[in-house]
C-alpha cells in the first residue's frame, strides 16, 4: 500500500472509530467523551503505524515527542482529533483526524478526514476547488477570530465563515466553500501538516502569514500561524499579513 493510501484509509478509519466512540459516550460529560475521542484515535493510529511503518517516527499531538524523530528520514505527524471541542458537542460536525507523511524534508503525503460528514481528501490527487465567489470568504474560528482574519476580511470587503477544527477551515477551501484561511493565534505541527498537504495537491497557496514557508519536523513542533487561501488572493493576502 502506498502511502498516500495509507494515510487515507487511517485518517478514515480512525474517523469511523470516533464516530463510535461519540455514540457510545454520547450520554457521558463532555470532557469525558473529548478525553475517550483523543485516546482511542491515538491508540489506533500509532498501533497501525508501529504495524505496518515499523521503521518510521511518529509525532502526534497526543503522544510523548521522541526525540528521536528529528534523525529519523520520514516522520508521520499526525493529529487524532483536531476539534476535540466540536467533537465533544453533538451534532457538530466541523473536526477532523489529520495523517501526514514528512520525508527528507518535505510533506510528502497527507489525509484528512471529517468523519461526520463522511468525506476524507488525500493526496496526490485532490482536484482543484470550484469557481471562487465574489466576495472572498475569511474562514475563522467561531470562538475568537484572530484579528488578522478581521482585517484581511475588511481589506479584501470579504464575509466571514465560523467553523470548528483546523483540518475542516483548510478543507472548506479545497471544497469550495471558502476562500481564504490565516490563523495568527498559535498552532503546532500537527495542526496543519496534513491539511497543507491535501491543499498543495489541490492547487492551493500554503505558507506563513509573511509569506515564510511552512517547516515540518523540527524541534519545536510549535508553528504558530497559517495562511491557506487560492492562488489569485495570495498576493493582496499578503500585502495585509506580511
Amino acid at each position: 500500500m502506498s502511502d498516500h493510501a495509507l494515510a487515507a484509509r487511517l485518517a478514515t478509519e480512525a474517523g469511523q472509530l470516533l464516530l463510535r466512540v461519540r455514540e457510545n459516550f454520547s450520554d457521558a460529560p463532555t470532557e469525558v467523551r473529548k478525553a475517550a475521542g483523543d485516546k482511542h484515535s491515538h491508540d489506533f493510529l500509532i498501533e497501525e503505524l508501529a504495524d505496518r511503518r515499523p521503521a518510521d517516527a511518529v509525532l502526534s499531538e497526543e503522544g510523548v515527542d521522541d526525540p528521536a524523530r528529528l534523525s529519523a528520514r520520514r516522520v508521520w505527524i499526525v493529529d487524532p482529533l483536531d476539534g476535540t471541542r466540536e467533537f465533544g458537542e453533538l451534532g457538530r460536525d466541523d473536526w477532523a483526524v489529520h495523517v501526514a507523511l514528512w520525508q527528507t524534508g518535505q510533506l510528502v503525503a497527507g489525509a484528512v478526514a471529517l468523519p461526520a460528514q463522511r468525506i476524507t481528501l488525500a493526496t496526490p490527487d485532490v482536484a482543484p476547488p470550484p469557481k471562487a465567489s465574489t466576495a472572498p470568504r475569511v474562514v475563522v474560528s467561531r470562538s475568537r477570530p484572530p484579528s488578522i482574519a478581521l482585517a484581511v476580511r475588511d481589506a479584501l470587503g470579504g464575509t466571514l465563515i465560523e467553523l470548528g477544527s483546523a483540518g475542516a477551515k483548510v478543507l472548506s477551501i479545497v471544497l469550495g466553500r471558502a476562500d481564504i484561511y490565516v490563523h495568527a493565534g498559535g498552532q503546532y505541527e500537527w495542526d496543519s501538516a496534513a491539511p497543507v498537504a491535501v491543499a498543495r495537491a489541490a492547487g492551493l497557496h500554503t505558507s506563513r502569514i509573511d509569506g515564510g514557508p511552512l517547516l515540518y519536523n523540527q524541534p519545536n513542533p510549535s508553528l504558530p500561524d497559517l495562511l491557506v487561501c487560492r492562488p489569485g488572493l495570495v498576493e493582496a493576502v499578503l500585502a495585509v499579513t506580511a
